[in-house]
């Protein structure tokens, strides 16, 4: 996870062309959520076959990274899950503690929640010690109905000191739309984008490639 451009993530895929529209355009990590009772929730089984497609299709070329989204699940499960699906990542995404990312058999990105009213000393000293024990941070907006992809922004400058770090993602709203203005904000490592990508809640391919149009010239 190093170099200079601005990373992009295409997360909530749910089917084989979609990742591969993503991938086609230029994203460097897709993201695939088992996250439990959750709207873009997808089962091991139906992972297992996107992504097994997904890699024939795509070949022996260059590929995005492979995100996991998981949430409070047991970490035997979880390690078990990312060996048979060949994922590259692990985004966690709930309350997993210092001994349970010990456990965790690949390289993560630790989701930060920003809450209304909190201040930048207040994220850095939650992101700060996860950076410091060489892990990847997303930050994201905090909403007590959903443990992400809310599609709501949150507080940029309360990231300023921190987005442009090695391995933050920057998540939370992002569109085509102002992705740009993120970027010339915060400079951020990379980006994050889920629900702004879509159209009536399903995966545009249209609006993925604008997304990542849209970062690759900002």
């Amino acid at each position: 996870m190093s170099g200079k451009h601005t990373r992009v993530k295409i997360c909530g895929l749910r089917s084989t062309d979609v990742a591969l529209v993503a991938s086609r355009a230029g994203a460097d990590f897709l993201g695939f959520n088992f996250v439990e009772n959750v709207r873009r929730q997808i089962q091991v089984s139906d992972g297992a076959r996107i992504i097994s497609e997904y890699k024939s299709t795509r070949g022996s070329s260059e590929s995005p990274g492979l995100v996991g989204l998981f949430r409070n699940q047991d970490i035997d499960w979880v390690n078990e899950t990312a060996r048979k699906l060949g994922l590259d990542y692990l985004q966690l995404c709930g309350d997993e503690d210092a001994f349970y990312i010990s456990r965790v058999e690949l390289p993560i990105f630790k989701q930060v929640r920003v809450h209304e009213g909190s201040t930048p000393t207040d994220l850095s000293s939650v992101v700060v010690p996860l950076l410091d024990s060489g892990h990847g941070v997303l930050l994201d907006r905090y909403d007590k109905n959903t443990p992400g992809g809310s599609g709501l922004t949150f507080d940029w400058a309360l990231a300023e000191s921190l987005a442009n770090h090695e391995n933050v993602l920057l998540a939370g709203g992002l569109t085509p739309a102002n992705v740009q203005s993120a970027i010339a904000q915060l400079a951020p490592w990379g980006v994050d984008v889920s629900s702004g990508v879509e159209t009536d809640g399903v995966k545009d391919p249209d609006r993925i490639r604008a997304f990542i149009e849209a970062v690759q010239s900002a």
